[in-house]
């Protein structure tokens, strides 16, 4: 059953995405209808806390993105930002780094403190490896001491091809689609779970956002198709042009 190989994610509308991938001709709301009558529906939201520390001195830069969460290519537009998961053990924070284009988590970090060296360095080199930066590339964070810092901007720095870009001031909607992938992740996998330990914790994140999100999980967004997949899309469209 779709529901459950989503790991019961999936509500009517991208149940009906995959039905008409499937070339299977059905309307979303003869699927809601059915999935009610079965009692299948998707896990309950709920809501999350994303970490920001402004309270710095370090010089911050205006929003270049401006809300402008389509871009055409990859490597156009990476947004990155930090969130917290509770395990017995105490806090892990997790920093990602999604490129735009195909919504895809190309660069992330679980550490154990807000430092950062521990959060958005290494999220930031991770996704440097992954994806290189060759064009232009817009570089959108909030004002978060962990991206405002001499230690990050000058990392940045090193690439002539990168452009920094900040939300405002108290405006979480600049950053709405890292944010909406906390709301996801949380959602869909780690209010589900009690972890017991840091390490189950690291794991079971791992498993999400490497084996579930960017390689099964479709997007509405991108024509219901998974991260990887429109991947895929974009570079045979760069061919073909």
């Amino acid at each position: 059953m779709l529901h459950t190989s989503s790991k019961q994610t999936y509500g009517s509308p991208r149940i009906t995405g995959v039905l008409r991938a499937m070339h299977l001709t059905v309307s979303r709301p003869r699927v809601a209808r059915l999935m009610r009558k079965a009692a299948i529906r998707s896990r309950i939201s709920r809501k999350f806390v994303v970490t920001t520390n402004a309270k710095h001195n370090y010089p911050v830069v205006e929003n270049i993105l401006d809300r402008n969460f389509l871009p055409e290519r990859l490597a156009e537009v990476w947004v990155s930002d930090i969130t917290y998961i509770s395990t017995r053990e105490g806090w892990l924070y997790l920093t990602i780094v999604m490129d735009l284009a195909d919504r895809q988590i190309i660069g992330w970090s679980l550490s154990n403190t807000m430092k950062t060296k521990d959060t958005s360095v290494p999220a930031w080199n991770m996704a440097i490896n992954n994806r290189p930066v060759v064009q232009k590339l817009i570089f959108h964070s909030d004002r978060g001491v962990q991206y405002a810092s001499t230690e990050f901007s000058g990392l940045l720095n090193i690439n002539s091809h990168v452009v920094r870009s900040m939300s405002r001031k108290g405006n979480c909607w600049d950053n709405a689609v890292a944010e909406s992938f906390f709301k996801t992740l949380k959602t869909e996998w780690v209010y589900g779970k009690k972890y017991l330990t840091k390490q189950e914790a690291k794991l079971s994140v791992f498993e999400y956002i490497e084996t579930w999100y960017n390689t099964q999980r479709i997007h509405s967004t991108l024509n219901y198709k998974t991260p990887i997949e429109y991947e895929y899309y974009l570079q045979n469209l760069k061919i073909a042009a």
